[in-house]
């Protein structure tokens, strides 16, 4: 696992790497050419170093990444507020990368909600542009 992630072997180290593995959605926060925050829930896939994130050719978060790299992503905490997870880190738009029906991890991880788009490759076809975002570092509660 990356080295910003906090210690496995620690409680919140271990809830950490569960909710990365386990987790549907995390939002994805990109700043706005104003400097406003812009928060939006997304698909994901942790593959031990980066997250891997799909996005439409039109999602306005390509342009504010191409302007400041750095994001932030938090899962939802609980009704309380605890369970807080908030990863900050440098996001890239990855040409190269294999598109999502490519990547079996990331196809079984969503194969029960991709049904509503159709199939994977329906959902490949939609969302073409990968971002991969790489950790600088963990915080939480």
């Amino acid at each position: 696992m990356s080295s910003v992630l906090p210690d496995a072997t620690t409680p919140f180290g271990q809830r950490v790497a569960q909710r990365l593995r386990e987790e549907t959605v995390i939002w994805l926060t990109t700043v706005g050419a104003d400097g406003t925050p812009q928060p939006n829930p997304v698909w994901f896939l942790w593959d031990g170093e980066t997250i891997l994130v799909y996005n439409q050719t039109t999602a306005k978060r390509l342009q504010h990444i191409a302007r400041n790299p750095h994001v932030s992503l938090n899962f939802n905490s609980t009704d309380d507020g605890d369970d807080v997870v908030i990863i900050t880190g440098e996001a890239q738009v990855n040409p190269n990368e294999k598109l999502a029906h490519e990547i079996p991890e990331y196809a079984a991880k969503y194969a029960q909600s991709i049904v509503e788009l159709g199939s994977i490759e329906n959902m490949a076809r939609e969302y073409p542009v990968a971002l991969r975002i790489r950790p600088t570092k963990v915080r939480g509660s």
